[in-house]
């Protein structure tokens, strides 16, 4: 699966999450690099890097900026589907690695 200039939107977070339907995320990819900036929301500003393995799974690492003006970061591993309309999907389980260790699901697809 190839993520290069793909976009996608939050579709379904955890409550403990600040990712939402506001928040947009343009991945590229190079090789097995995966790279993303995202911003909406509760986001002012978001990078996220990881890698893309094997069995087409993503594992990153994700930093962003709130609107509270705080660095938050953490953990995801997401797998990806195929939904009806032909889109990706990527189901994600992620946490915090900052101030609160709350872990959480979600799904973003692609627009």
């Amino acid at each position: 699966m190839d993520y290069n200039n793909r976009h996608f939107v939050s579709i379904e977070n955890t409550e403990s999450g600040e990712v939402s339907s506001k928040t947009y995320f343009d991945y590229y990819q190079e090789g097995n690099i995966l790279y993303a900036d995202y911003s909406g929301g509760e986001i002012v500003k978001g990078k996220l890097v990881g890698i893309v393995h094997n069995d087409d799974t993503l594992e990153f690492r994700y930093n962003h900026v709130n609107t509270s003006n705080e660095i938050r970061g953490g953990k995801c591993k997401s797998i990806p589907h195929i939904n009806s309309q032909g889109k990706i999907e990527l189901h994600e389980k992620w946490q915090w690695l900052d101030k609160d260790q709350t872990e959480g699901k979600s799904i973003v697809k692609e627009v």
